[in-house]
């Protein structure tokens, strides 16, 4: 068996076509994109906090 079999088989969505889209269009896609980095931003701030507490938990001696 082939390690490359193992591997899960995710593709990039296709960029979505920018030129046929209208400003409004244009606009709300941002303010989309901009959400979403928003939610990623507050996980990662939420998994450092939650790696900081462990790290000084099991660093105590």
């Amino acid at each position: 068996m082939d390690p490359e079999d193992l591997e899960p088989k995710t593709k990039k969505p296709p960029a979505k076509n920018l030129d046929i889209m209208s400003i409004k269009a244009l606009g709300d896609y941002i303010e989309e994109l901009e959400a979403e980095i928003a939610r990623v931003r507050g996980v990662i701030q939420q998994k450092q906090k939650a790696q900081a507490a462990a790290d000084s938990f099991f660093k105590k001696k």
